[in-house]
């Protein structure tokens, strides 16, 4: 089987979390008193109007007004409000001076371009202490439903936005890191592609954050995270005692957050990791009702769906996921999730297609060159599928014989390889095409 390990990105949730918490505003200051910028501080600026056509201002309005609120859910996340950043709108005034007046890090700018049936828009990210560009993105787009395009490119941003935010405060030097920095130097190991080092990385990271402070939700929640997707990337040296803690921390994570989103994410897991998916599923649409565009709960949500029989919801989830973030570090498993689909319905060039898609950009995840292995044995490929079985077999001992592989399941749950029908799925393409590439029964 193959199983994919997916991180979430969003920061962390509060000890105080919840599906209906507001918009993160900034901090009050006594007069005269300089701002100090948090370590997680924005401002979207007005997006510029390129377009001859002046009514066209409202699109570029709105992107930067969706882009506020998107950004506005990440919690601790300190987002100046739309009416404030509207007030810099046509002002040449210098970033670095905009960031020392708003009290923020980064400044988020870009534009709208608009000519007949096609749009441009533009962001890029800048550090405000430094005036430094860190991240610049374009999108071209035809026009059709103004208010879905407008929705799926903000969204875009967003995502990539949280990431590399991420990547630009671990990066920052700091002589003893504290609970924040342990966690945001966890979190942009997780985002780099999936392997055993960047796993190994990332738990210690959150290991060192909870023994700052033990009694930390965050801390507990992301590494529960971390550990869970080890164990389902096959990248754990233990994965009962990985389950195992990671269902201890989860427990109490919830007991002081009911509400927290991440752990219900975490929880869906390992519902998943003991072959239980049908209880999963309500764990992740419950994140999806606070966030829709919460990444890793629509893919988990897929695997849920496949596993209960429902392929025909399988395909448009992994297909939203990989619009929503088309250059996820994580990219490589969702491309998987479309090939293995495709392998069960037997549609094997459409699995050829996806599977050298993911193992082109993570060639270290073992599952990848095994789902590939069956297909290539399936069409007839015997030295392609023996190359991609040895592949698989050096990177993980899951793959040493069918007996070692059929019994993956972490629980021994019979209901590991989904319900009756998708296992029989299972056996006619998958565990069949492994046979045929060569994979011992011992």
């Amino acid at each position: 089987m193959l199983v994919i390990a997916v991180v979430t990105w969003w920061f962390w949730p509060t000890t105080r979390s919840s599906p209906t918490a507001t918009p993160a505003v900034a901090a009050t200051t006594s007069i005269g008193q300089p701002l100090v910028a948090p370590r997680l501080s924005i401002v979207v600026l007005p997006f510029a109007n390129l377009s001859n056509d002046l009514d066209q201002q409202y699109f570029a309005d709105g992107v930067t007004e969706n882009l506020t609120t998107d950004l506005s859910r990440v919690q601790r996340m300190l987002v100046i409000s739309r009416n404030t950043a509207f007030t810099y709108r046509d002002k040449p005034v210098e970033t670095k001076q905009i960031g020392r007046e708003l009290g923020v890090r980064y400044v988020l700018e870009g534009s709208v371009q608009r000519s007949g049936n096609q749009v441009r828009i533009t962001a890029q990210l800048i550090d405000a202490s430094t005036d430094a560009h860190l991240w610049a993105e374009r999108f071209d787009r035809d026009i059709g439903d103004l208010l879905a395009l407008q929705n799926e490119v903000t969204t875009q941003i967003a995502i990539a936005l949280r990431r590399e935010v991420i990547r630009a405060e671990a990066a920052r030097p700091t002589e003893r890191p504290d609970v924040l920095d342990c966690i945001l130097r966890g979190l942009a190991a997780l985002n780099k592609p999936t392997t055993r080092q960047n796993f190994t990385e990332a738990v210690g990271w959150f290991d060192r954050a909870l023994t700052l402070d033990p009694d930390s939700v965050p801390a507990k929640t992301r590494l529960a995270d971390a550990l869970t997707s080890r164990a389902l990337g096959a990248m754990s040296d233990s994965v009962a005692v990985d389950v195992a803690r990671a269902e201890e921390l989860i427990g109490q994570a919830l007991a002081a957050s009911p509400d927290n989103a991440l752990a219900h994410i975490v929880k869906g897991v390992l519902l998943r990791i003991h072959g239980r998916p049908e209880e999963a599923i309500p764990e992740f649409e419950t994140v999806l009702a606070f966030n829709p565009n919460w990444v890793a709960a629509l893919f988990h949500l897929g695997w849920c769906k496949l596993m209960t029989g429902a392929l025909d919801e399988v395909v448009p989830l992994a297909e939203r996921v990989i619009r929503l973030s088309p250059r996820d570090p994580l990219i490589a498993n969702f491309y998987s999730r479309l090939g293995l689909v495709h392998l069960l319905q037997s549609q094997i060039g459409d699995t050829v297609f996806w599977l050298e898609k993911a193992r082109s950009a993570n060639p270290q995840y073992a599952g990848f060159h095994a789902v590939l292995a069956s297909a290539y044995a399936l069409k007839g490929e015997t030295q392609l599928a023996a190359a991609e079985l040895a592949e698989a077999r050096r990177l993980s001992h899951k793959y040493s014989s069918m007996a070692r592989f059929e019994a993956a399941g972490f629980s021994g749950s019979p209901n590991y390889w989904g319900v009756p029908k998708v296992r029989a799925l299972f056996e006619a393409t998958y565990f069949a095409g492994l046979r045929k590439a060569g994979m011992p029964e011992e």
